[in-house]
């Protein structure tokens, strides 16, 4: 005759196979909730923060009734020195957003000289920059083989129309203003090559002896 096992639940008529262990002994107490201590400690603590906080130097510049200091490389808005611009069509073409808009029309330059022959140039119709897309990359400015283009560090102009954020070249040109000046070249760092070639003297033709 076979014994039975001891974990065999017929062994016992009171145990089962789904009977809870005894874990009394194992189990911790839960941490207080802090009902004992009232709500008077949390208030007290809320006014102890309060009045640190009331006796420090506030580090918030008080907009618009102070104007923040920019850097002078601040990305602000993007300005157009519209007799530059050639309608080359370059920024346009790089820029990852397809926030330009640009639209040109030739235009015949009759020559300055008699017997000249006259010359084409693009006249700029329109020049807009969608700053609602505008992902404020720079891109546009590097590439423009005219300095055309120029970094302005202004910044207020929030609009609560998301379709006024559509700046044409009117505005574009406004904000020239406030573009500030190149810095100074480093000492014995060569000039600019515009300024060179603009301060060289005018060459003059010679006329050839008639016989």
């Amino acid at each position: 005759m076979t014994q039975p096992h001891e974990n065999d639940a017929s062994a016992s008529g009171d145990a089962t196979p789904d009977a809870p262990r005894d874990l009394g002994r194992h189990v911790h107490p839960l941490p207080s909730s802090g009902r004992e201590a009232g709500p008077i400690r949390g208030l007290l603590a809320g006014m102890r923060t309060t009045a640190r906080t009331m006796t420090k130097k506030t580090s918030v510049q008080q907009y618009p009734d102070v104007k923040p200091d920019l850097p002078p490389r601040s990305r602000g808005v993007i300005a157009l020195l519209e007799e530059n611009c050639t309608a080359c069509m370059l920024c346009a073409r790089e820029c990852p957003d397809w926030c330009l808009y640009i639209d040109s029309h030739k235009e015949t330059v009759p020559s300055e000289t008699p017997g000249g022959r006259d010359r084409q140039r693009n006249v700029v119709d329109r020049f807009a920059i969608d700053f609602s897309l505008c992902m404020y990359c720079g891109i546009c400015i590097e590439v423009c083989p005219f300095d055309a283009l120029f970094w302005s560090p202004e910044f207020e102009y929030a609009t609560n129309d998301i379709r006024d954020l559509l700046q044409e070249k009117d505005e574009l040109g406004a904000w020239m203003r406030t573009v500030p000046a190149p810095p100074d070249l480093d000492d014995g760092a060569p000039g600019a090559a515009e300024v060179a070639a603009a301060s060289k003297p005018v060459r003059v033709q010679r006329r050839r002896p008639t016989q």
